[in-house]
């Protein structure tokens, strides 16, 4: 079975089809890419298949179960995290308050025994630091664990952002343009750590990215948009050599 699976997912804005009839489908350990210029859907596909929009037509379903329209805190819950195109952590919070917001998206402590600091909710707080710091040895961060997450160089804020998506124990992984603003030295380690972390934590992972050499180094398959619409879909050979492709991106002749 299926790990995610969008059937004709379409979302309009009034007049405009940012997507049109998506089908998807992802199984279980595979690093799939979609890819497309820029206004091609990509981000509106991630923002429905995580509860930010809901579409206009179409349903998304997780391990066959329809969670099309769920609110993203129950998307979250069900095992779908990711990050933004646009960074977007807790700036004034430290490196490891960062990460302990995605460990306790699966905490729900009750009222009283986290005001009486019961020793239910310690042993959860002390779990959810050491799974915390934990997550931050394996991305080399463990020695910014206190400074401010506005603080840390720009590759590292996108590392930081990938450890808080895993954090709340994820089985898909959803990255929005991780290598965007990354040099090549950079780049080519940000390849080794989502195959790295695909495995370790036996994730699946739907990524977007314009950077042609993340794609086609650790992509299995590629789904390919243009103006919300799929042009193409196959491993990252046939994509490279499909003519339609290549026009999307180079233009005619």
């Amino acid at each position: 079975m299926a790990l995610l699976e969008t059937d004709k997912v379409t979302m309009r804005f009034g007049g405009l089809t940012a997507v049109s009839e998506l089908d998807v489908r992802i199984e279980p350990g595979e690093i799939v890419g979609l890819i497309g210029p820029n206004g091609a859907g990509k981000t509106t596909a991630f923002n429905v298949i995580t509860g930010m929009n809901r579409p206009t037509a179409g349903r998304v379903r997780l391990d066959g179960k329809d969670v099309t329209g769920l609110a993203r805190h129950e998307i979250c819950r069900r095992g779908i995290a990711r990050t933004f195109q646009n960074i977007r952590l807790f700036r004034e919070l430290s490196v490891l308050e960062n990460v302990l917001v995605g460990c306790h998206a699966h905490v729900a402590p009750g009222v009283f025994s986290s005001a009486l600091h019961l020793p239910g909710y310690r042993r959860r707080e002390r779990e959810a630091r050491d799974f915390a710091f934990a997550l931050l040895r394996e991305v080399g961060l463990e020695g910014n664990a206190d400074d401010l997450a506005v603080a840390l160089p720009y590759g590292k804020q996108r590392r930081l952002e990938i450890v808080r998506a895993l954090a709340t124990r994820p089985r898909l992984l959803l990255l929005d343009e991780p290598a965007a603003g990354m040099n090549p030295q950079e780049s080519v380690e940000l390849m080794h750590l989502i195959r790295r972390i695909r495995d370790q934590f036996q994730l699946t992972v739907l990524l977007i990215e314009h950077h042609m050499q993340v794609v086609m180094g650790v992509c299995q398959r590629i789904y390919v948009l243009e103006y919300g619409e799929t042009i193409a879909h196959g491993d990252p050979a046939a994509i490279q050599n499909d003519p339609k492709v290549i026009e999307a991106y180079l233009g005619a002749g």
